[in-house]
């Protein structure tokens, strides 16, 4: 039974090791395990009330539209060329972002079957409102998240 159990752990292990080498060199700031985990579950969340944008035109036409939200951005893109610009509108925008190790852990958060490039979270859906009690969890898992991002990003520059 114990052989199991470390089988899994190895190859859990296996594949993290290959989200961290497949990384692009600009997925700065790269969101840790806990941060990470944070964050997809609030992407989560946000899918389930539709306060959602998936994929770098719906992001980057929201931005430059004036919505607010946080950036999360995968950092296993390939070619890189595809979001080198979304982190320069985010930050002339005053948007938190954050990279996220794979996108396919984004794009099941997200609940698509597509791997996404990046997602912008809301706290407002884009059609329609929310119960009283779901607005309230989504904005207090929000701030949580943001005020995280805030903290890595300061203390990286």
């Amino acid at each position: 039974m114990g052989s199991d159990g470390e089988g899994e752990k190895s190859a859990q292990k296996e594949i993290e090791r290959k989200k961290i080498l497949a990384l692009a060199p600009i997925a700065k700031p790269l969101a840790g395990k806990k941060l990470s985990k944070k964050t997809l579950k609030l992407v989560k969340r946000a899918a389930e009330n539709k306060c959602i944008k998936r994929g770098v035109k719906e992001v980057v036409k929201s931005i430059r539209r004036g919505q607010k939200g946080v950036c999360v951005i995968a950092g296993n893109i390939s070619p890189i060329d595809v979001i080198t610009h979304v982190p320069i509108l985010c930050e002339e925008a005053d948007i938190p972002y954050v990279y996220v190790p794979s996108k396919e852990d984004l794009a099941t958060a997200g609940a698509t079957k597509r791997p996404t490039c990046c997602v912008l979270v809301m706290t407002k859906p884009s059609k329609g409102e929310l119960a009283q009690e779901a607005q309230e969890k989504l904005k207090s898992e929000y701030d949580e998240v943001a005020s995280d991002i805030t903290e890595l990003t300061t203390s990286l520059f």
